[in-house]
């Protein structure tokens, strides 16, 4: 609503209605309409009712959708039937993603939406630098306007600036909406931009300061909805991410489940991590990780829980009855290539003097509870089960077997695939032997 004005209710404005009626005999009805619609355009009651009617749709919508470009997609078009002269918008949010600094969800008439990414690999900030929103944070300002006319000396302006006037921009607006601290989504940077002749009018400039509180609201609802779904993802897989947002969060819930499990874990770490700095050890963790860890979720797998120097990870059979199961043929393939893949760094860091680290890989196959453990308010949502500690517990035979793959007995009835008998032993803790087995030798 524009401040300092009178509420208009809906009847009062649509009084010129009466003197249509009045209009000579011989009008049709369409041409009164017209005539009447011409009156009312352009009325401070018509322009304020039509704000008022873009912040309802604005709450309207933002409630329906989870999906922010394709609101700013509807919001455009929504300013463009009410007459705004609207050639590009963009939105610059920040993001929590440890792959993506940010993303720019960019409108233009021509093209539509698009969402750009922003990743942290990306070279240089020569982008930024050039950019309007690196001016106005420079200077301590929250909102700026430029006039892309014949005053804006390409010599001394923003470049992204003068590209835009170059491409047949005439007036760029930008405001910054901040929201609440306390997470690094510290708010949105809102620009507008048009192509038409005078720019925009002082009533455009209006609605469009009008809008952008409700407009913040719903870009901070939709980075927040971004948030929660990918953190959950990144810190607990995207399957038990969908069961936690799906309301499984107390604990003792859970659900047994038929599963491929793969055991993870990388030999001598711990006098690896003894005798070299912390965080250079961190960072060697992370590339044996990105190694051995990629083929899991390429292969169908999803990784619960990372233990120090490995990893537990679950392929789920959704038909556990057929004896002759492809994904122990998949799990398989996971710790085949993963094993591939760590010789591979092992090479690499071989040749620039670096430590190496070599890893053990269990493939077992049991039924687990899935589900949350822990206190009453720190959850872990994992497997826990028999067939996890016997995967454990054959993890152990690794270095005696001269093996980097075992597989379980019951792991091999099911995966159809070659392997070889290493031998039969008593597992730690259970009382009758197993045959523990391994892919053939290369």
């Amino acid at each position: 609503m524009i401040q300092g004005r009178e509420t208009a209710s809906p009847l009062r404005w649509c009084r010129p209605l009466s003197w249509a009626r009045r209009l000579s005999a011989n009008r049709t009805p369409s041409a009164v309409l017209a005539t009447a619609q011409r009156r009312i355009i352009g009325t401070p009651q018509a322009r304020e009712l039509q704000s008022l009617g873009i912040l309802r749709w604005i709450a309207e919508r933002a409630t329906m959708l989870d999906d922010g470009a394709v609101f700013l997609d509807e919001f455009c078009s929504k300013l463009r039937d009410s007459g705004m002269p609207l050639w590009r918008m963009s939105v610059v949010v920040p993001a929590i993603d440890p792959s993506v600094r940010g993303f720019n969800v960019e409108w233009q008439r021509e093209r539509g939406t698009s969402l750009l990414s922003a990743a942290y690999a990306d070279e240089g900030m020569g982008g930024f630098e050039r950019s309007p929103l690196h001016a106005i944070l420079a200077d301590g300002r929250s909102s700026a306007r430029w006039r892309l006319d014949g005053s804006l000396d390409p010599a001394t302006a923003i470049p992204e600036l003068v590209d835009l006037q170059a491409e047949g921009g005439t007036d760029y607006v930008l405001h910054l909406i901040w929201f609440a601290p306390g997470t690094a989504l510290k708010g949105v940077a809102v620009s507008f931009a048009t192509d038409a002749w005078s720019g925009f009018s002082d009533d455009d400039l209006a609605m469009l300061a009008e809008t952008l509180a409700p407009l913040g609201l719903a870009m901070c609802k939709f980075s927040l909805s971004r948030t929660l779904h990918e953190t959950l993802g990144i810190y607990l897989g995207s399957d038990t991410s969908s069961r936690v947002l799906g309301g499984n969060i107390r604990r003792g819930e859970g659900e047994t489940i038929t599963a491929a499990i793969l055991l993870a874990d990388l030999r001598a770490f711990t006098a690896l991590a003894d005798r070299d700095d912390p965080l250079k050890v961190v960072g060697w963790l992370d590339e044996y990780f990105d190694a051995i860890g990629e083929p899991v979720a390429r292969c169908g797998g999803e990784i619960l829980k990372f233990t120090g120097d490995g990893f537990l990870a679950i392929f789920r059979v959704q038909d556990p009855e057929n004896q002759s199961s492809a994904i122990c043929g998949m799990a398989l393939d996971a710790a085949e290539e993963a094993l591939s893949l760590n010789r591979a760094l092992n090479n690499r860091r071989r040749s620039m003097g670096l430590p190496e680290l070599e890893v053990d890989l269990v493939l077992h196959f049991g039924d687990v509870v899935y589900g949350n453990v822990g206190t009453s308010r720190r959850l872990d949502f994992t497997v826990i089960g028999r067939a996890v500690n016997e995967a454990s517990r054959i993890e152990e035979l690794c270095d005696d077997a001269g093996r980097s793959i075992l597989v379980s007995d019951t792991f091999a009835a099911r995966c159809q695939r070659p392997l070889e008998i290493v031998g039969s032993y008593a597992l730690r803790g259970l009382e009758r032997k197993q045959l523990i087995w391994a892919p053939l030798r290369k």
